[in-house]
């Protein structure tokens, strides 16, 4: 177990006076189903904030009922509707590919009315693409359609990848997705962390851009649960760790009051 790697990776992050910022994103999110209880239940115990990636033409209304008490959970925009429009020989993807640009626009507009109308204010301007995986050219769209943020996997190229728009991904799946969408173990995922971490402190990644956890409920089993939940119990005990929300990591403003 790689635990102890964490704490020497977070001491090195206090020898340095520096704080060592993480997100929490889940992806694939349309109902309350059985599989979102224990999500829930680590956010409330943990006061633990995540971003719970919607799929909008797929929302079901017993997803706003559950989220009405669970304040640490905010709403991003997860594509529309999560069908791949890929060209021949290209990997899935929804925002690219063989669609029209205007379709992708139109497709994107009405899901975020349809996460806003639902969720309010808990819904924030951000994309994440289904698959990760999103067109240069939809990116630049983005701005121009309201979204203040974008979200794929991976440490970022740069805070900005066009004007007004601000990038954050995640750096941390726990899934092996292509060696039986099973939990890749405590180990590998705590190593995830620390990489990520290091190379943060030491400048290879981007030292602004919080680590990003990514899980996904619906095939999290109770291993995977354990282990994040390890993560929170951890990262609490230690003062350089410090779990940030969506609209902070991204620099999206409050609402006026």
């Amino acid at each position: 177990m790689n635990w102890d790697a964490l704490d020497r990776e977070l001491d090195r992050w206090v020898e340095r006076g520096r704080a060592a910022t993480l997100w929490w994103r889940d992806d694939d999110a349309t109902a309350a189903t059985p599989q979102l209880a224990p999500l829930l239940d680590l956010a409330s115990r943990h006061a633990a904030p995540v971003a719970l990636a919607v799929i909008p033409a797929a929302v079901e209304d017993s997803l706003p009922e559950a989220l009405a008490s669970a304040p640490t959970c905010s709403v991003v925009q997860h594509g529309y509707a999560h069908a791949s429009h890929a060209r021949a020989g290209e990997r899935s993807r929804e925002l690219g590919g063989a669609r029209p640009l205007d379709d992708i626009a139109i497709d994107l507009r009405a899901g975020a009315d349809r996460l806003r109308a639902l969720f309010g204010e808990r819904f924030l301007p951000i994309v994440v693409p289904p698959w990760n995986r999103i067109d240069d050219a939809v990116v630049r769209l983005l701005p121009g359609l309201g979204y203040a943020g974008l979200s794929t996997f991976g440490a970022r190229a740069a805070r900005e990848p066009v004007p007004g728009l601000a990038q954050v991904n995640a750096h941390v799946d726990p899934i092996g997705w292509r060696s039986g969408r099973s939990f890749v173990g405590a180990a590998a995922c705590i190593e995830s962390v620390v990489a990520h971490l290091a190379q943060r402190r030491t400048g290879a990644a981007d030292p602004a851009e919080p680590t990003g956890l990514l899980t996904h409920h619906l095939v999290f089993d109770a291993a995977a649960w354990r282990c994040i939940d390890e993560l929170f119990a951890r990262t609490a005990r230690h003062p350089a760790a410090r779990w940030v929300g969506a609209r902070e990591a991204f620099a999206i403003s409050a609402p006026a009051a």
